[in-house]
């Protein structure tokens, strides 16, 4: 009999467990039902290397193609677009991976990969020749697309871009804005079993923590912008692809490249940035022969979605040539 009924209180414990990490668990979002929510009016779908490829295309003239970072979307750069389409072709992605687009078919990640896939992209739209900005990760992909495409880049816009694996040694500005501890997904994310983890609980709470180390401004950090991240995190396939991307061998340094840019290049950059120190940004200033740098305060690693109104003027200014 106690047999039995240790038995009988093992079975119930277990049945507990389960049933709690079921109601837990944060399940696959299908795209479908995500694309009514985030898709534009001006959204659309483009096949590219065998992905039905998200982006937006509004406003007329010279092209420039935007590139968001690690964890975004298109929808990072809303407030650039509202005030570029008056003067320019405006044309987001949603890079492979993220976004409404998701996985990469063959798990390509590396920046070549990306190099390419925007090769592809951009010549199913046709386009001979644009301007180019990128964001982070977007940024690393955007400088590496002039170094093999320089004739269809017309002017390259660096905002807080990766591509430098050691710190630069050039000590500038400092951050003058200290937060107390906290965890980045990307750390978590190469520790085994909790990688694995991930892929079934993804709380809202680590998307908050971690878009408060990218804002400077935490106020900025809202619950319809926490769950727009959080949405598109938990879009089907987009986190064994990020724990992918993350867990790949790294391909080769190509930084010292960075001489051979010869379009004219604007580097703007958070002062106040966690992720990559402000210190890179003179560093790419250093090695990027035609550029102009710019240092944004009380700013933080996306200039382009924490200050709006700001970055874009700076934007404008470059392109239009009434950069001082």
């Amino acid at each position: 009999m106690r047999k039995k009924r240790r038995y009988k209180r093992f079975l119930i414990f277990i049945t507990v467990i389960f049933l709690s990490l079921f109601f837990l668990a944060d399940f696959d979002i299908p795209v479908e039902e995500l694309k009514e929510e985030y898709t534009y009016s001006y959204s659309s779908f483009v096949e590219v290397d065998g992905m039905m490829v998200h982006y937006t295309d509004q406003g007329s003239g010279v092209p420039i193609v935007l590139l968001h970072g690690s964890g975004g979307s298109l929808h990072t750069w809303e407030g650039w677009a509202n005030t570029l389409k008056a003067n320019y072709r405006v044309i987001s992605i949603d890079l492979p991976a993220f976004g409404l687009t998701g996985p990469h078919i063959r798990g390509a990640y590396a920046i070549e990969d990306y190099t390419k896939f925007l090769y592809d992209f951009v010549n199913k739209l046709e386009l001979k020749s644009f301007h180019l900005a990128g964001n982070s990760l977007g940024g690393g992909i955007a400088w590496s697309f002039a170094l093999d495409y320089p004739e269809k880049v017309k002017k390259l816009l660096l905002l807080d871009a990766s591509g430098y694996r050691s710190k630069p040694k050039k000590q500038t500005t400092e951050n003058k804005k200290k937060k107390g501890s906290s965890f980045s997904v990307f750390r978590l994310a190469r520790i085994p079993v909790i990688n694995k983890i991930f892929l079934y609980f993804t709380p809202k709470f680590i998307i908050r923590n971690n878009l408060e180390q990218v804002y400077y401004d935490d106020s900025k950090v809202t619950d319809a912008l926490v769950k727009q991240y959080h949405d598109f995190a938990l879009r089907e396939g987009n986190r064994q692809a990020f724990m992918d991307r993350l867990t790949m061998k790294r391909g080769k340094d190509t930084s010292h490249k960075l001489k051979e840019i010869n379009n004219p290049t604007l580097i703007l950059w958070g002062e106040n940035d966690r992720w990559i120190s402000v210190k890179a940004a003179y560093k790419f200033d250093e090695d990027i022969p035609n550029s102009k740098l710019v240092i944004m305060k009380e700013t933080g690693h996306l200039p382009m979605e924490e200050k709006p109104e700001e970055s874009v003027k700076i934007a404008m200014d470059f392109l239009s040539d009434d950069f001082e």
